[in-house]
């Protein structure tokens, strides 16, 4: 513990869906926040809180692992912390989280906590699935098996909570540390020895992780890796050997003792998780209902949300109309009228789906059925020159590429990593559901198809288009990407259980939050730019066009209202903003687009949503038109040449097909070149996902035209 900040660490370390994050967030409630750990792109969950007056607890939601001999970045990343005293998020104290059905496996991990000579209490979760099904653990057994205090948890009751906080406050007190499971081997013992003068360690099987882990540790130095290397190949030190040999004595250290106090069930009935299980994940029935799902979801999302839609959508009309009646006409009311709010409103309007899209998904997750997917999908990802891991980063794409990206950290291969890396992104993310609502307006008609609407069925079908082109391009990357072995899929089906309403209060919270924040952010700057450079150009063909403007309207007969509109469609079209899609026009003409369309396919580059914030923010400034819709302006929007509306049916789908396919999101691929450490694979995958874009809106315009 530091003396001068006075905060006691603890670390939640278990492994993955043994119920740590329900702890984490039954401890620390919404006063959490979600931060990288230094240097990589991994996820660190901190809360902090006042435990009395004179300390502060701040608890660290480790990465979830199996052991410290890691498989994959994230175990890596636990691993590097705890071998190394000095790191800045290295515990002063652990909570160990189990899962009760999984004792035995679960050991080997605790074990070698042990031995680290860290403080060390134990918690065992789902007690409340424990007493439901009358199965018993003697907790006072275990207790003494492991060495440690053990303390029973339930993540619905909240059984004990108390208990856990009382006995952080008796570890920051300085309690008797455990005793070590794993007695060090000779030639162990003889390389910690040889290099106990280099390292940093303040147990032996810390210096041993070191030496085990020489070679990417980052913290280490060069000279001492290569001492390190030169010794082990000059005294014949098979790490990898010793590393096998020590799991298994770790195993049967405690295999016995655990087996008798494993909960077992009575006279081998199948439990009501065996029975949902043979439907869910049947290899006919579980891929229908998954479909099924799916299908409810995107229904949920067009259907559910569209009165909260448009209340907001409202609002924000009234907010700019209030603005413009009752402030002074500087550029500052028009900023904040045209340019700020319409910006804003043209993404957050949109909240409504964010939240539900993340509400379904938080719920699938919790009651355990998103693990069975990932399960029932691993042979299909395999053919596709991917892991049953890769399913994880293709589910998670639907939400953000960014995060997903992120998560193929655990897949061991290179090759099917780096797959997934580069297909991930045609997953249609959150970030498209603003661009696809708003397109698939003019694209399908309002009607219903049974009991479907026909707009919902056309956004899953966006979505269905999106994975096929993930497969198609998976399996043409399989033989050109070179790459031995395979990796393998190791995951742990949790137990159904009712969904706990905290937990996806807080998972909705953090990803619809993310959403306000990033998207807000981008808009708020971009919507400032846009307005100055759609109201502003040179100064002579700004005079030029109103001028040209107001002749028109006199040989049309225009009245004032007609001829305000044509004047300030006409400034826009010739100022600075307006020059920019000139320029790009010829290039994206044969795609049915015009320069407005043209300026927004530019800023959403930012981010894709971006797209409608541009649209409104520019309808905004080229009509005088108070109080109308993004979508009202665009269903108003004609070509003063031709007559023809802007957004016809082949425009609207071309539109959608291009935003299927493309990348356009500076934040995947700013993640893609960290994640490769190259600039090559975020390029080409830039350049054949563009390609793709172009090819199919330009194939789809000129079918429908």
């Amino acid at each position: 513990m530091s003396p001068i900040t006075n905060t006691y660490k603890v670390a939640l370390i278990g492994n993955p869906n043994s119920g740590k994050t329900s702890l984490f967030n039954s401890l620390t409630g919404l006063h959490q926040h979600v931060a990288n750990f230094p240097g990589v792109t991994v996820d660190k969950k901190i809360a902090k809180y006042q435990i009395d007056k004179n300390l502060t607890i701040e608890l660290i939601d480790f990465p979830g692992t199996y052991s410290l001999y890691p498989n994959s970045d994230d175990e890596k990343v636990v691993a590097e912390i705890l071998s190394n005293p000095v790191n800045d998020d290295y515990p002063d104290s652990i909570i160990y989280v189990m899962d009760p059905f999984a004792l035995k496996r679960e050991m080997l991990l605790l074990s070698q906590l042990k031995d680290l000579d860290i403080p060390i209490i134990v918690v065992l979760t789902m007690k409340d699935l424990i007493e439901k099904r009358n199965l018993k653990i003697d907790i006072e057994k275990l207790e003494k098996i492991i060495g440690t205090k053990v303390i029973f948890f339930s993540n619905k009751a909240k059984t004990n909570l108390n208990e856990i906080r009382e006995a952080i406050k008796e570890l920051e007190k300085g309690k008797p540390k455990i005793p070590r499971s794993y007695i060090l081997k000779d030639e162990e013992k003889k390389i910690v020895e040889n290099f106990k003068d280099r390292l940093n360690f303040n147990s032996d099987y810390q210096a041993l992780l070191q030496i085990h882990h020489s070679d990417w540790l980052r913290y280490q130095n060069k000279d001492l890796k290569k001492e390190i290397e030169k010794y082990k190949i000059e005294n014949n030190f098979k790490s990898l050997s010793y590393r096998i040999n020590e799991t298994l004595d770790r195993y049967q250290l405690f295999s016995r003792d655990i087996d008798k106090i494993s909960p077992k069930k009575h006279n081998k009935q199948d439990t009501i998780t065996d029975k949902i299980d043979k439907v869910i994940t049947n290899r006919v029935f579980g891929p229908i209902i998954f479909f099924v799902v799916m299908l409810l979801l995107f229904q949920a999302i067009f259907s559910w949300a569209e009165l909260p839609m448009e209340l907001l959508e409202n609002g924000f009309s009234l907010l700019s109309g209030y603005i413009r009646d009752n402030f002074t006409n500087t550029w500052i009311t028009g900023l904040l009228a045209d340019g700020i709010i319409p910006g804003l409103a043209g993404v957050l309007v949109f909240i409504p789906q964010i939240f539900l899209l993340f509400l379904i998904i938080g719920i699938l997750e919790e009651i355990g059925y998103m693990s069975r997917v990932v399960y029932m999908f691993d042979d299909l990802m395999k053919r596709f020159g991917m892991n049953g891991r890769s399913i994880i980063a293709l589910i998670s794409g639907g939400a953000c590429a960014v995060p997903a990206i992120m998560s193929t950290r655990t897949i061991n291969n290179w090759k099917e990593r780096l797959i997934t890396i580069m297909v991930t992104p045609l997953v249609s993310c959150s970030a498209r559901i603003p661009v696809y609502t708003l397109l698939v307006v003019f694209a399908v008609p309002d009607k219903d198809i049974g009991i479907f609407n026909a707009r919902g069925l056309a956004l899953m079908g966006l979505y269905i288009l999106g994975i096929l082109m993930t497969l198609i391009s998976s399996v043409v990357l399989k033989y050109i990407i070179k790459s031995k072995g395979r990796s393998y899929l190791m995951i742990t089906l949790p137990e159904y259980k009712r969904p706990i309403l905290k937990n996806i209060a807080i998972f909705v919270k953090e990803k619809v939050g993310a959403f306000v924040y990033v998207a807000g952010k981008i808009i708020l700057i971009v919507s400032i730019i846009l307005w100055f450079a759609a109201s502003y150009g040179p100064s002579g063909a700004m005079n030029t066009a109103k001028a040209d403007a107001i002749e028109l309207s006199k040989d049309k007969h225009f009245n004032d209202a007609q001829m305000a509109n044509l004047i300030a469609s006409e400034q826009l079209e010739h100022s600075y903003i307006g020059i920019l899609g000139k320029t790009i026009e010829p290039v994206i003409k044969p795609l049915g687009f015009d320069w407005k369309i043209g300026i927004a396919l530019i800023t959403s580059f930012a981010a894709r949503e971006v797209f409608v914030g541009t649209l409104a923010t520019i309808y905004s400034v080229g009509t005088t038109d108070d109080g109308m819709k993004v979508s009202e302006q665009m269903a108003k929007d004609v070509n003063i040449k031709t007559g023809e509306k802007t957004y016809n049916q082949a425009v609207a789908w071309s539109l959608l097909l291009f935003y299927v396919f493309a990348l356009q999101c500076m934040s995947t691929i700013a993640v893609v070149r960290k994640e490769t450490n190259s600039w090559k694979w975020p390029i080409i995958q830039f350049l054949y996902m563009g390609a793709l874009a172009y090819l199919s809106s330009f194939a789809i315009y000129n079918i429908l035209s």
